[in-house]
């Protein structure tokens, strides 16, 4: 069973949550309030943390600071509907996914399972190194560097960058980079994979010419340069 940190200040939907999480073959623990959700997740035993952003005291964007500052634990948000600006701060902080509330049970375990199967490494037949450049990816290991300097990456930016690596030179659309690395369809004003493919520009940096090695491609997607 994954062990799953659900950090909600809602007690009552909180337990809900963890219920029904629970009969869907999850091992989940509550916290409720941001100290000690940010105590629980540096722990070392959680597989993924559920992090509510509305919390009083230490919101939730200030937890998943202090949580990134040390720890790249898979970190799905639970964001209040139609608020576009924390989910973008979340991702930018390092958020894996996003799921708006209310939520459905269904929903939140679908979305887990995608960001749990994706962080866990990819099948043996892909684990050997993959180089693009100065890129230098090792799937099996969950492994990138750029230029020989290792990359602190979240487990969604890895999947993103390991996507167009293995693509370089032809153009993924954002429907599939959705779909591949977050494991969803994307909906539509949808913004996580810009946010996500920033986070990894400012990481990678340019190249000799001064050129992002990830170009967008205009109504079409994204490209990563051979190089």
């Amino acid at each position: 069973m994954a062990a799953v940190l659900l950090i909600d200040d809602d007690i009552e939907l909180a337990e809900m949550l963890a219920d029904y999480l629970k009969r869907d073959g999850f091992a989940v623990d509550l916290a409720h309030d941001g100290e000690s959700g940010v105590r629980a997740a540096l722990s070392g035993q959680y597989a993924i943390a559920v992090l509510d952003v509305m919390m009083p005291g230490i919101t939730g964007i200030e937890v998943l600071r202090r949580i990134r500052q040390e720890s790249r634990l898979p970190v799905l948000m639970l964001t209040a509907r139609g608020d576009d600006m924390d989910r973008i701060v979340g991702l930018e902080l390092g958020a894996d996914d996003y799921v708006p509330k209310p939520c459905q049970p269904r929903e939140l375990a679908a979305r887990l399972r995608a960001i749990l199967r994706r962080s866990t490494g990819t099948p043996a037949t892909e684990t050997g190194e993959l180089s693009v450049g100065p890129l230098r990816l090792h799937p099996g290991q969950r492994l990138a560097a750029w230029q020989d300097t290792p990359l602190e990456l979240t487990s969604t930016e890895f999947n993103l960058l390991e996507i167009l690596a293995r693509h370089a030179g032809r153009t993924v659309s954002k429907s599939e980079l959705s779909e591949q690395a977050l494991g969803r369809p994307l909906a539509r004003y949808d913004r996580s994979i810009d946010v996500h493919l920033s986070s990894i520009r400012q990481k990678l940096g340019p190249l000799p010419d001064g050129r992002s090695p990830i170009q967008t491609v205009f109504r079409q997607g994204y490209q990563m340069i051979r190089g």
